[in-house]
């Protein structure tokens, strides 16, 4: 599919996403070989070389090659198809297990995250895999993003008979659209991060039977990010 430009008047290709995706995957996976190789050799010199400068230089290649690694593969992974293992998982233990590993992700910023929970003895049907990827992103990005004063509140609760999750986040100004929210990859990119978190995290919680959406409210000053999925019909029925 082609279409012009307003300006230029030249045609411009429109290359579906699904064709993005295996460009990224195979693309990674032709670096990742390359560093793989790269890394061997560094390791050969490393045994070759008899100068403790030229091992300590081949030390800091070796670490410079292994987080160009990490990168290509967290790049492969967030474009990745979301295949959910469903299990039966209480939410208050998901919580509960959730602030765990935002305490050890992000131990300085956590201490000021308010946090309110009231699921009850209700159940959720999810891969812990995946629905911790998307709520950890979601954490990440509130960290990352021109963040207000004031602490993130985080709430939890059953609401019209679904698990019903709310960010807070503060900030004194919000000029972004929320409309397409994590519908837009690649469309704001910085150092390392490419625009493709919040597109992985409406993957995630589409395929868990969810929605996702976001919305700046100027009485408080904080956008709002708001994640709905289905509780298990049998925890209904139990309540």
């Amino acid at each position: 599919m082609t279409e012009k430009h307003p300006q230029s008047g030249k045609d411009s290709q429109s290359v579906p996403w699904s064709d993005a995706i295996r460009f990224i995957a195979q693309l990674s996976h032709d670096l990742r070989n390359d560093l793989n190789a790269i890394e061997l050799q560094s390791t050969y010199i490393e045994e070759l070389g008899k100068s403790e400068e030229v091992r300590n230089e081949i030390k800091r290649l070796r670490e410079m090659i292994s987080r160009l690694a990490s990168t290509l593969q967290r790049l492969s992974r967030v474009v990745g198809e979301v295949k959910p293992n469903l299990i039966a998982y209480p939410a208050s233990d998901f919580m509960q297990d959730l602030r765990g590993k935002i305490d050890h992700d992000f131990p300085e910023e956590s201490k000021e995250i308010s946090w309110e929970i009231q699921l009850g003895d209700a159940m959720l049907n999810v891969d812990p895999q995946f629905f911790e990827e998307a709520f950890t992103e979601i954490f990440a990005n509130a960290f990352r993003h021109d963040r207000g004063k004031g602490p993130l509140v985080a709430r939890a609760k059953i609401d019209d008979k679904k698990f019903l999750f709310t960010l807070c986040e503060p900030k004194a100004r919000f000029d972004l659209p929320t409309q397409n929210w994590g519908r837009e990859p690649l469309r704001k990119m910085s150092q390392r991060h490419y625009g493709l978190g919040l597109n992985r995290v409406r993957g995630i919680v589409e395929a868990h039977g969810g929605d996702l959406n976001a919305q700046y409210d100027p009485k408080v000053s904080a956008l709002i990010t708001t994640l709905r999925l289905p509780v298990s019909d049998d925890s209904l029925e139990e309540a």
